[in-house]
């Protein structure tokens, strides 16, 4: 079973102002209400420490593998829970130049056998996106 969770924003600020904040993983405490903290080195084959809290769940702790890095452009993990195909999750983040913005495309393929009951989580996870997406724009345009 597959799902996806696609969002997308424009922010009235260049590629590279938006990517310092994106790979600024320490920081992510002190703006985003989605990834509560984070830490580790947005560098292929690095393991980060992620901190979730979607609106209305609890907060979870997830260790994804960093798989793709164009700096300024793209940066990609992948997860799981416990064993592969059970719940396997591919996130990632794109930035493109847009006129004299950014646009940037957050999105996540959720893939397993898990995947069905947790329906609900999936659409928390997304709402969460949204709000991290809203925090990430008032975060660069104000700086």
């Amino acid at each position: 079973m597959r799902h996806t969770i696609d969002t997308s924003i424009t922010i009235a600020a260049p590629p590279d102002a938006v990517w310092s904040v994106l790979v600024d993983l320490d920081r992510y405490h002190e703006w985003n209400p989605f990834v509560v903290e984070a830490a580790g080195e947005p560098t292929v084959g690095s393991v980060l420490t992620v901190r979730i809290m979607p609106p209305g769940d609890r907060a979870t702790t997830h260790r994804p593998t960093v798989v793709a890095v164009e700096p300024g452009r793209l940066l990609r993990w992948h997860g799981r829970v416990a064993v592969p195909g059970l719940f396997d999750a591919r996130h990632e983040f794109a930035v493109d130049p847009q006129g004299d913005g950014t646009l940037l495309r957050h999105s996540e393929v959720f893939r397993g056998l898990l995947v069905p009951f947790l329906r609900a989580t999936l659409r928390r996870t997304e709402q969460g996106f949204h709000a991290m997406n809203e925090a990430l724009r008032t975060r660069v345009e104000n700086r």
